[in-house]
């Protein structure tokens, strides 16, 4: 297995009426398609996967398997507090075509998940999935936080090549690079860290940003791979603003919102999630308007 590498989006799920809307997620794979983007992560927390049915699950990975340039990686969130059920839902979607498992930290009982309930809890995944696992923390979410020590152990398991770690903690990061092997992928989680990420060892990136700007994205990562640092972070710098309206202010509503800004079905978030009033859309066009890097 060669080491995973490139920028993916975390591709959101199209509703109108509430249900899947399958014929938007076509419209949207095949434009991001033309571009450099390495694959898909389907189902991921942009993907509103804890708002999506099984069965629900299991459809858009054979839509997005379906219509999926041949060269792009498909990623899919398979994780979830169960053992059982992410090791049933990861070995249904690997014979519909997905290439990895992205299994978030199960965080229900939060005071007890710890190092060595993660060890036994991802062990027991990967020594069952089909296909190779993707750590997958997010703090924000979930309100536990793996450590260094536990994905260095982690590691070593054959069939757990990588990390998604989706905080904009540089000193994490860096543990995570220097405290695993070669071919063991760390993943920026965020377009906030992705330059310093890159230059710190990291080997891409699934970047809710990537839904909007994938050719700008991408090309952080192709700067940085050619020694031009001060042209991929002034790219960077640039990005910023955008990348800060799309998650932590505006989150899924408001990279939905943006999307149908600039071209891709975006529509409304699954309830219970609220889509943005006209005066939060109206921020995100103005964002939008003095953001150079889409004009």
């Amino acid at each position: 297995m060669n080491k995973l590498t490139g920028i993916f989006p975390p591709i959101p799920t199209p509703f109108v009426d509430n249900e899947l809307a399958v014929d938007k997620l076509e419209l949207n794979i095949s434009k991001w398609n033309q571009t450099g983007l390495r694959g898909y992560v389907v189902f991921g927390s942009n993907g509103e996967s804890v708002f999506l049915t099984r069965d629900e699950k299991v459809k858009l990975i054979g839509v997005v398997k379906q219509h999926a340039s041949p060269d792009k990686v498909i990623i899919a969130g398979t994780g979830s507090e169960s053992i059982k059920d992410t090791i049933s839902l990861s070995n249904d979607i690997a014979e519909l075509g997905a290439d990895y498992a992205l299994v978030v930290t199960p965080s229900y009982y939060k005071s007890e998940m710890k190092h060595n309930s993660f060890i036994k809890y991802f062990t027991m995944v990967a020594d069952a999935v089909k296909i190779p696992v993707i750590l997958y923390n997010v703090p924000k979410f979930t309100g536990v936080d793996i450590q260094a020590e536990t994905v260095a152990q982690l590691a070593e398991h054959p069939n757990i090549v990588g990390i998604k770690n989706s905080t904009e903690n540089m000193r994490q990061i860096i543990e995570f690079v220097s405290g695993t092997p070669d071919d063991f992928s760390v993943i920026a989680g965020t377009a906030s860290v992705l330059y310093n990420g890159l230059t710190s060892g990291a080997t891409g990136g699934i970047l809710a940003l990537a839904n909007i700007t994938p050719g700008e994205c991408v090309r952080i990562q192709e700067l940085v791979d050619a020694g031009k640092l001060k042209e991929a972070l002034s790219l960077q710098q640039r990005l910023i603003p955008l990348n800060k309206a799309v998650t932590s202010q505006y989150g899924v509503a408001g990279l939905k919102a943006a999307m149908d800004m600039l071209g891709y079905f975006g529509g409304e978030p699954r309830a219970p999630l609220l889509a943005l009033g006209e005066g939060e859309r109206e921020n995100i066009r103005i964002i939008i308007s003095r953001s150079d890097v889409l004009k």
